[in-house]
């Protein structure tokens, strides 16, 4: 592992320590600090995006083929949790079913052992584009799963405060 700038080790966080938080986004101020969590999850994936290049290839230098960014395409943010009596992820699906549905900003945000946020990502006018409801299958005795893909219009980085 690397050493911090003390000497320290620098131990990598796990990925099983997370909290999201939705938002309205039609409120004017948004920080990490709005809005509730919404659950805790089993998995969150998706926090993904690429620069799509332009290629260009330059008169008298057949040798390279320059490279232009052009679009940033974000992936779907996926969300898994085990089916609890909320039904506060439906409910913001079904909302855009019957064309009453509002987006929402959001964060993901991950935490040390102590339950401090070490890291946060926030995307932007969140959509509900798929909800899956559980397998069920008496045979098996696994817990009942919903899973929800969020379309967004950004993604980024914010200091975590404490």
């Amino acid at each position: 592992m690397a050493s911090n700038s003390n000497g320290q080790r620098d131990d990598p966080y796990g990925a099983y320590n997370f909290i999201i938080t939705l938002i309205d986004s039609s409120s004017s101020s948004v920080t990490t600090q709005q809005g509730n969590a919404i659950g805790g999850f089993s998995e969150c994936s998706g926090l993904e995006m690429s620069i799509q290049t332009e290629d260009y290839q330059e008169g008298g230098n057949n040798a390279t083929t320059l490279k232009f960014p052009k679009h940033i395409p974000y992936t779907t943010i996926r969300l898994k949790r085990g089916i609890t009596t909320s039904d506060d992820l439906w409910q913001w699906f079904f909302d855009f079913v019957e064309g009453t549905g509002k987006r929402k900003d959001g964060t993901i945000t991950l935490r040390d052992a102590q339950q401090q946020p070490v890291k946060t990502w926030q995307f932007k006018r969140g959509i509900p584009v798929k909800w899956m409801g559980p397998t069920l299958n008496a045979a098996q005795s696994q817990v009942a799963i919903q899973e929800l893909e969020i379309a967004h219009e950004g993604l980024q980085l914010v200091p975590v405060t404490q």
